[in-house]
């Protein structure tokens, strides 16, 4: 009878941990939609999107689909993302990061806020390949320029690592995320690759991309490809 009860308990516990590995499975491949529509949005407006020569240029893409801003001024600040970097093959499959704290700006009180953060040279990508930093320390951050080119007397490549994009009901506006922090999110890369697998492989090329995947980096792709026929 105890051996019985042992059993059950262990089922139990087993399907438990299964369900959760699929919802955790499911709210990742969640993210990854709303981040290629919110990519896709950004970018079908050329007018006061990100140029073309910013991302020619881009070694890693980030985007946090619904960050959330509370408070005044101060207050709890928090998302989750998903990033791909250029590779010699291509774009990598996407890794996925959680972002909370620090100073955001002067966003007061607005609430889901679309996030892009492009990084513009090696440094940048490598910020993003480790499993935690923090931006404005050893990351140097600046909004990015908008619109369909950029100015030629403008250094927006030469300032800052990491380039950021922020909409806050359709509107651009700054954010400068200094000292806003950037882990990984292990149930999220758990559930997609399964145990033991870095931000740094996946976004090194090192993993197969998985098929729930492509539409985002087709969106990433045709960002890309776009930027690149119009340079």
């Amino acid at each position: 009878m105890k051996k019985m009860i042992v059993l059950l308990a262990a089922l139990s516990l087993s399907s438990m941990g299964w369900a959760d590995s699929s919802e955790s499975r499911q709210a990742t491949i969640d993210r990854m939609q709303k981040a290629s529509q919110v990519l896709h949005e950004i970018m079908s407006t050329p007018d006061k999107g990100i140029p073309d020569e910013v991302m020619e240029h881009a070694k890693c893409i980030a985007v946090v689909p619904d960050l959330v801003k509370g408070g005044f001024i101060f207050g709890g600040e928090g998302g989750q993302g998903v990033a791909t970097c250029r590779t010699a093959h291509g774009w990598s499959a996407p890794a996925f990061f959680n972002i909370a704290g620090g100073s955001w700006g002067l966003q007061i009180g607005l609430e889901g806020i679309q996030l892009v953060l492009v990084a513009e040279n090696a440094q940048g990508m490598q910020d993003l390949l480790s499993s935690k930093f923090e931006i404005g320390a050893g990351a140097s951050v600046a909004a990015g320029p908008v619109g369909r080119h950029v100015s030629a007397d403008t250094n927006w490549k030469l300032n800052s690592e990491l380039l950021t994009y922020s909409r806050a009901k359709g509107v651009f506006a700054g954010l400068t995320l200094h000292g806003a922090v950037i882990t990984r999110d292990k149930d999220a890369m758990d559930s997609m690759y399964g145990p033991n697998v870095s931000s740094r492989m996946v976004l090194d090329g090192k993993v197969r991309t998985p098929s729930a995947a492509h539409p985002f980096l087709v969106e990433v792709r045709r960002a890309d490809d776009e930027a690149r026929a119009s340079g």
